[in-house]
């Protein structure tokens, strides 16, 4: 059965791409010194003028503490302005209550975090055109010192700046919230360093984003967009503006403690990275073919991981499909290429583990992956058959 043959062989080369480069970007990330000091270029850099920005929809309850951190690491001359949009409850007083300048924004058909940006954006276009703007959501605490490292990196280096993103189990953390956290963790902490540690650029992951204004005016938010911080660091790398990872910064998060607000938030980022995978991974690809650069190749590559869980069942199904044709008289060519991506996928876990995730984890936990990648096995049906496509805020705890 050629035809047959032929598929399973493109299957083995399409899961073979993202395992390798996720065993690579671990192995990188763990040969990095954890204790060493701030990038130098950082120390060198001048200090622009910055504006922090938040987009804010119905935050009253947590925003105060928010802004009460990152007013603290704010210069004279620098800017907090929040962008109250849609919102139903006191997230515009409390704002200013705690010193921020506010935008409101009243726009039922258009509501979301890209649009909030995008009219922020505009507003500090006109504004202050000059100044870095550092993006930081409302339910986000940024560690003091972040806001100066980020500005700083996008001066030293002339791109957009990522932070370290984390998101932490809550306190009542079922198996499954903290495999989900320690999968961030991995997303957004272990595989950027890995890529940092090459000399290569990482994603944008939404929060602890920092750019010039003048450069985000120029490449406008994509408002209906489910992870538009993904679409927005593909966009900057095709034109050459591949975004950095600046570790020294922090901001951190919560997951939900609800159970059905978790998984509306995990299904509506996965969503947006498999969408944004279909996207931009051919975009960025291209782009790398026709400028000649490596920065776009290596976030193409990395674009190409698909969440974690997906990963791991597309190789077991690859594995079964391959028991199939030897069973059938046929190659064991395509079990074996499963085999390999298990064991280099199952290898980037068990390193990235034993090197950053063992206070978000415990081992236990690890040993019910399996489990939990296949309880998400709707949550991928689902993009198939009944993809999200609008942007659902998560409900808060408390």
């Amino acid at each position: 059965m050629p035809i047959l043959e032929t598929a399973l062989a493109g299957l083995a080369l399409v899961l073979a791409v993202p395992s390798a480069m996720l065993l690579l970007e671990c192995v990188a990330a763990a040969l990095v010194d954890a204790d060493r000091g701030e990038d130098p270029a950082l120390a060198r850099a001048a200090r622009p003028p910055v504006v922090v920005l938040m987009p804010a929809h119905d935050e009253a309850d947590g925003i105060g503490a928010a802004l009460a951190g990152l007013r603290a690491q704010l210069a004279p001359g620098d800017r907090l302005l929040v962008v109250a949009d849609n919102c139903r409850d006191a997230t515009a007083r409390r704002a200013r209550e705690a010193g921020a300048e506010v935008l409101e924004r009243a726009d039922p058909t258009r509501r979301g975090k890209g649009f909030a940006l995008a009219h922020g954006l505009a507003r500090l276009a006109v504004e202050c055109p000059d100044a870095v703007v550092v993006i930081v959501d409302a339910d986000c605490r940024c560690e003091p010192g972040s806001v100066e490292a980020l500005a700083r990196s996008v001066v030293a280096h002339g791109a957009p700046a990522q932070a370290c993103y984390l998101l932490a189990a809550p306190r009542t953390a079922s198996p499954g919230a903290a495999l989900s956290a320690f999968a961030l963790l991995l997303r957004n902490r272990v595989r950027p360093l890995g890529l940092a540690a090459l000399g290569l650029p990482c994603p944008l992951f939404g929060s602890g984003m920092a750019a010039p204004v003048e450069l985000l005016a120029r490449h406008p938010q994509r408002g209906a967009s489910l992870v538009e911080d993904l679409e927005l660091g593909i966009d900057l790398a095709v034109a050459g503006h591949a975004p950095r990872f600046v570790p020294g910064a922090r901001v951190t998060s919560v997951l939900p403690a609800d159970r059905e607000a978790a998984r509306g938030q995990r299904r509506r980022w996965e969503h947006g990275h498999l969408q944004a995978l279909a996207r931009g991974v051919p975009r960025l690809l291209a782009a790398a073919l026709r400028r000649r650069r490596l920065a776009p190749l290596a976030l193409g590559l990395d674009l190409w991981i698909p969440p974690l869980s997906l990963l791991v069942l597309a190789e077991v199904g690859l594995a079964l499909a391959g028991l199939l044709r030897i069973a059938a008289g046929g190659s064991a060519a395509s079990l074996v290429a499963a085999l390999a991506c298990l064991a280099a996928t199952g290898a980037a876990v068990a390193l990235a583990w034993a090197r950053f995730g063992r206070q978000v984890a415990s081992a236990s936990q690890l040993l019910r992956a399996p489990a939990y990648a296949l309880g998400k096995l709707p949550v991928y049906v689902g993009f198939l058959l009944r993809r999200q496509r609008e942007w659902v805020r998560t409900r808060r705890d408390g």
